[in-house]
């Protein structure tokens, strides 16, 4: 009797040595967020310098997500360290973090002043170089942490499951915050101060809780005995490696999918971005942590069936991941947009429970346990950004999003299919129906996908409209409708139209250079679409040579198609470049332009600003000839129009475009009227001066300089000077890429 009472006693007194592990995962819930907001802010800044070309992107995230992974591998080889005072060790590597995070923008700015311009090989080593540091050190952490939990619970899928939980949370709140309030409210330069702030906060809390006396170190060793005699043979470690990548490469695959339709939906605004990686790690968050519970309770040795339950998560999760973009089209048409993204959040939630159970079954909770976990951890990124790389660089220049979504599912099919043979009996019958399903969507596919942007764009709407092209590249979707109207990323982007007379598309700002520059030999045009401009332009009897950068090779597919601009592509005055605008004045800083022409998208989608910002208007400025001119599209911001009357000294709006110069601009009445009257496109004339109609149309678009000197309530279609900008528009904020208008 009084040795049980001692032993109750001595187990007593071991609870009470062994801490909470609550501490750790507020923690570690908290530095999930300041991660998050450091991948949307250092994406973004980098694609301002290297461009949002694909070659860029892909780069970029690679190489965020492949640092995660070698920081995964360095946090393995310091858990081995047996007496490891990792609190310490963790709150030193938010500190790390959150030190560089404070110069981050500065570091890049200046390295960009010597990179700019540079290859896409040159781009990516200057990538990595900039981001190994701070995502080895983001990266080092979950490893770190499970060390520290197996010494207290001893249960490798509940740590993990439970860390992998708080974590992903946290860069989900991150990425909701980031969407609706720091982005827009701080800029870029602020929410990094902001994120960094948060490291050091978390940093400097974890340092305190290892305090002298708080636990004993005893406590927090592998101190049972049978730690380490646990052996998992059901899934070889090796197996482990591969299917973590296999399940990471599906995973980011899906969400590359994802991101494409819930972007055309919204019709690109940044905003999106966030919303889906808010939802979609949400969703792997609550299926981690389901997993974890599960671990805990039912799974603690039962690894004939944590196999089964994985191929059926695997299964279910690929046809639920299948079935996001038809039933988020229906939904579309059916609630608001912004209450689809819940989607997302059910089929990711399947397939975050898969890595804590692949580290339950593969990883014995022993002090090899954060080293293994580093290993499946690395596996799980390289796959991730694989995936990402294939699904993103590849197959959407050569598949349609139904053909790329049915692949991932069969792909998940296959590891699924070999865990459930090595499963418990009772986890194949629900296997088996989950693979009769998925051949069921397989065969119905092309039923489920047909009309999906349509809907997508429509929305509630109820116009009846069709398209009769779609075209789907790596740069994004291009649909056109029956009439000619030009869809970009699901919004409006123009029409096939050069015809004057007949102006469905606002096309007369095109023709109103004749009367903007007295002889445009040189000139830059920046982004095609239907190519009616570009088309315009080239025919201008003075353009001895129009270079044309457009960053979708899309556009040029369907220009042939139509005649009215198929003649563009054969224009030997005509020179075309597939690339990021920003990127391609980068790289070519001798090119001078008498003229410049943007008629750019929408200034609130996403990366619209890098064109419309005090940065870029600089940088525009360096190619212009003496009395060259910026002529854009500031689709009505206000902002933007601000913008470029503040940084050149002269300007004059046409309607919602602005030119912009160093020197005066002079509209002339004269030459406009002359050179319209004998302007031809592809040898036929704009205007058939026998026509009492076109005579008086070719007399309206002249009187429309007349508006220049109207006093202060200017006519929409008319002219305004940068005067009249300046004095109507005083105190609206100037667009800068650290603010980056309202994209946000």
């Amino acid at each position: 009797m009084a040795d049980t009472q001692g032993k109750s006693a001595e187990a007593l007194v071991e609870r009470a040595t062994i801490p909470s592990i609550a501490p750790y995962c507020v923690l570690f819930f908290i530095s999930g967020f300041p991660a998050l907001i450091y991948q949307i802010v250092w994406q973004r800044s980098l694609f301002a310098i290297y461009g949002v070309n694909i070659e860029s992107v892909t780069m970029i995230v690679t190489v965020f997500m492949l640092g995660l992974g070698l920081g995964s591998l360095a946090g393995g080889q310091l858990s081995k360290i047996r007496y490891l005072p990792i609190p310490i060790a963790f709150g030193a590597i938010e500190l790390g973090i959150g030190l560089f995070g404070v110069f981050s923008l500065t570091i890049f700015h200046h390295i960009a002043l010597w990179t700019i311009g540079a290859s896409a090989v040159k781009t990516g080593l200057i990538t990595a170089s900039l981001l190994f540091l701070p995502t080895l050190l983001m990266g080092s952490t979950l490893p770190l942490l499970v060390t520290h939990l197996l010494r207290i619970n001893h249960n490798v899928g509940e740590s993990v499951g439970l860390l992998y939980a708080v974590n992903t949370f946290g860069s989900a709140m991150a990425c909701l915050v980031a969407a609706f309030f720091t982005m827009r409210l701080l800029g870029q330069s602020g929410s990094v101060r902001m994120a960094a702030l948060v490291n050091v906060i978390v940093g400097c809390s974890a340092v305190l809780l290892r305090r002298p006396g708080i636990y004993s170190e005893r406590a927090l060793d592998f101190g049972r005995p049978d730690a380490e005699s646990i052996s998992v043979g059901a899934l070889p470690f090796a197996s482990g490696i591969i299917l973590a990548a296999a399940t990471g490469a599906i995973a980011l695959g899906y969400e590359i999918v994802w991101y494409r339709l819930y972007s055309f939906g919204s019709g690109g605004t940044a905003p999106s971005f966030a919303l889906v990686l808010a939802f979609y790690l949400g969703g792997i968050a609550f299926g981690s942590l389901y997993v974890h519970d599960f671990c805990r309770e039912r799974l603690h040795h039962d690894f004939s069936r944590t196999l089964g339950i994985l191929g059926n998560l695997m299964i279910w999760a690929a046809i639920a991941s299948v079935l996001v973009g038809p039933v988020l089209a229906i939904a579309a048409r059916h609630v608001m947009f912004l209450a689809t993204f819940p989607l997302v959040s059910l089929a990711a939630a399947l397939l975050g429970a898969a890595f804590p159970l692949l580290a339950h079954a593969s990883i014995p909770p022993g002090s090899q346990a954060g080293t293994r976990l580093s290993y499946l951890y690395l596996a799980n990124i390289v796959g991730s950004a694989t995936g990402s790389f294939i699904v993103g660089f590849i197959l959407m220049d050569v598949w349609s999003i139904r053909e790329i979504s049915v692949c991932l599912m069969f792909a998940a099919l296959v590891p699924a299919g070999l865990l459930l043979f090595h499963g418990s009996p009772k986890t194949r019958t629900f296997g088996s129906l989950g693979f009769g399903f998925a051949l069921l969507i397989a065969l119905f596919s092309p039923q489920l996908f047909s009309d999906i942007y349509l809907n997508l764009l429509l929305k509630q709407d109820n116009v009846r409209i069709s398209f009769r092209h779609v075209v789907e590249t790596r740069n994004g979707v291009i649909s056109i409708t029956q009439d000619g109207t030009v869809f970009g990323g699901g919004v409006y982007d123009g029409r096939f139209n050069t015809d004057l007379n007949n102006d469905t598309n606002g096309i007369y700002r095109a023709f109103a250079i004749v009367g903007l520059h007295p002889h445009p030999a040189e000139v830059l045009v920046i982004g095609l679409s239907s190519g009616s401009w570009a088309e315009i332009i080239a025919n201008h009897r003075d353009v001895e040579r129009m270079t044309a950068v457009e960053i979708n090779p899309g556009y040029l597919r369907l220009i042939q198609l139509y005649p009215a601009v198929a003649g563009l592509l054969q224009n030997s005055k005509v020179h075309i470049t597939i690339d990021d605008a920003r990127r391609w004045l980068f790289s070519n800083p001798v090119a001078k332009f008498d003229l410049i022409v943007m008629n750019t998208t929408y200034h609130w989608r996403a990366n619209s600003s890098n064109l419309l910002s005090v940065e870029f208007l600089e940088l525009a400025r360096r190619h212009l000839r003496p009395g060259g001119i910026l002529f854009y599209n500031t689709t009505d911001s206000e902002e933007a129009l601000l913008t470029g009357a503040t940084v050149f000294p002269y300007s004059l709006r046409i309607w919602n475009f602005l030119a912009v110069s160093d020197s005066p601009i002079v509209v002339d009445k004269r030459r406009w009227e002359q050179q319209l009257s004998s302007y031809t496109i592809e040898g036929k004339p704009v205007f058939d001066l026998n026509d009492a109609a076109q005579r008086k149309r070719l007399h309206d678009v002249i009187l429309l300089t007349d508006t220049l000197n109207s006093p202060d309530q200017p006519q929409e279609m008319g002219m305004e000077s940068g005067e009249s900008l300046r004095r109507r528009l005083k105190g609206r904020r100037l667009i800068t890429d650290d603010n980056m208008g309202q994209e946000w």
